[in-house]
């Protein structure tokens, strides 16, 4: 088939590239020069494993091709996908539907046959339907237009996996309008739906609730086992094991119980957010009120992870160097946006600590949000002299790093493990204190450590690293 993708960001441009890949011939649609001169030479303008080479693939085949030209995009097909960003509102939890609403309100007027509009963006409850009429109100073509629903659920870092391969298809259809929607929809995928792929038909509203519902039930999961970590810590307990048992019961499952810092990225937090928004404004406000709970969980862990940093440094940033290992909000990917890892390296260095940071592939945006932060070339640049270490995004590359070696050349060997990911007991036999959120302390003793002074009284000693796990006696 014939059809244009509108928008050309994370989702659109993966999106266009993975349908060439079946077979269409796409076009892509956007209004930023820089970004449309980058797909045409066959770049990804972000990093996502495997786009590339999909892209150059069907670039060079002739199947994808790019434009900012709404005339040629209306002239080339009568399908269409959008596939816009819908932000959180600035100073509200709501979602700025802008660029969604320009993309009909551009596209509308010059459709002038029969055409489906497919939306893949995340909208609140109710957009759809309204898109619907505005479409049919502008088009010449009047009723013969129609709007239909198809969500996206790609994982930063796995996105053309979850295109081709997907675990399931939504559609949501207007079922008052021309009825063409769900017939096209399966031209379209009829490669992944002879593999087997669910394919669920619904209405516009439950398919646009899908969306964000699925959202909304990874995040409660998240900050539940978050919460569940803060009481770990009061107790002594281990975060770790505990989600490795429960995981065990069909139930629950293990997936998203990693307890550590907490999500970020474009969609989780301004999407449960936006989803209690739109509660309100339907009348049911008091059915997402526990959202606002699993985004205020989410929120602490990171203050938390700056608090156990601070304890590690002497109670004080004034002087000391603190190594950050990640900033992108998750590994396999170069998106900062709502970054748990950038927002706790900026934290600490307004409180006074000299921030060195490495991330494997997003160094570029965090140094566009934080430019005040030192960025290094390696993970062993970003940790020479530091009072302590943080594993902040799990990339395999911090994991599998030899603490033998990364132990010779920092001044004290803390290492802070935000994410629950490193070996403990390699990092402690290398000699290295292990912290980490929801688990006990492990290895030498910790940097603020304290001694007894006259009448059993504790006296604080500033800036006490021990490396020698043979001083603890002497204390």
């Amino acid at each position: 088939m014939r059809m244009v993708v509108l928008g050309t960001g994370y989702l659109g441009a993966t999106h266009a590239a993975c349908m060439a890949d079946l077979g269409h011939e796409v076009l892509g649609i956007d209004v930023d020069p820089a970004k449309l001169a980058k797909l045409e030479a066959g770049e990804v303008p972000f990093f996502e494993p495997g786009l590339a080479e999909v892209l150059r693939r069907n670039t060079s085949s002739g199947r994808l091709r790019f434009s900012s030209s709404y005339k040629e995009a209306a002239d080339f097909a009568d399908v269409f996908f959008v596939a816009v960003a819908t932000p959180q509102k600035q100073g509200e939890f709501g979602a700025d539907l802008q660029f969604v609403d320009s993309v009909i309100a551009t596209l509308a007027p010059l459709l002038d046959k029969p055409a489906v509009i497919f939306g893949k963006s995340t909208v609140p409850v109710g957009t759809a339907a309204r898109l619907g009429q505005v479409a049919r109100d502008l088009s010449p073509a009047g009723v013969a237009v129609e709007v239909a629903w198809n969500p996206e659920f790609l994982r930063e870092g796995f996105a053309v996996q979850d295109t081709l391969h997907p675990d399931r298809l939504v559609l949501g259809v207007d079922e008052g309008g021309p009825g063409r929607a769900e017939a096209v929809a399966r031209e379209i995928y009829a490669d992944l739906l002879r593999a087997g792929t669910p394919f669920i038909v619904t209405d516009l509203a439950t398919a646009e609730l899908v969306k964000v519902s699925a959202n909304a039930f990874l995040a409660t999961k998240i900050s539940f086992i978050n919460a569940i970590a803060e009481v770990c810590e009061a107790a002594g307990a281990d975060v770790t094991v505990l989600a490795d048992a429960i995981g065990h019961d069909g139930r629950i499952g293990r997936r998203f119980l990693n307890a550590g810092l907490g999500f970020g990225g474009g969609c989780l937090p301004k999407d449960i957010r936006a989803f209690m928004a739109r509660a309100g404004e339907l009348g049911a406000n008091q059915a997402l009120t526990f959202l606002r709970e699993v985004d205020s969980i989410n929120m602490r862990r990171r203050t938390r992870m700056v608090e156990i940093t601070r304890e590690a440094c002497g109670d004080s940033f004034i002087g000391a160097r603190v190594s950050v290992l990640g900033t992108a909000f998750k590994p396999d990917s170069d998106d900062v946006r709502d970054s748990p890892a950038l927002n706790v390296a900026g934290q600490i260095q307004l409180q006074g600590a000299t921030v060195n940071v490495f991330d494997p592939q997003a160094m570029d945006n965090s140094r566009a949000l934080f430019p005040t932060l030192n960025y290094a070339t390696s993970a062993f640049e970003a940790c020479e002299g530091a009072d302590a270490v943080l594993v902040l995004t799990e990339w395999a590359e911090f994991r599998s790093i030899d603490p033998v070696a990364l132990r010779s050349i920092v001044r004290s060997a803390v290492v802070i493990d935000g994410r629950n990911c490193l070996d403990a007991s390699a990092w402690c036999a290398a000699g290295w204190a292990y912290r980490a959120l929801g688990r006990p302390s492990r290895g030498l003793a910790e940097s603020h450590t304290r001694a007894s002074g006259p009448n059993g009284s504790r006296i604080p000693l500033p800036n006490l690293r021990i490396e020698d796990p043979g001083a603890l006696s002497t204390l």
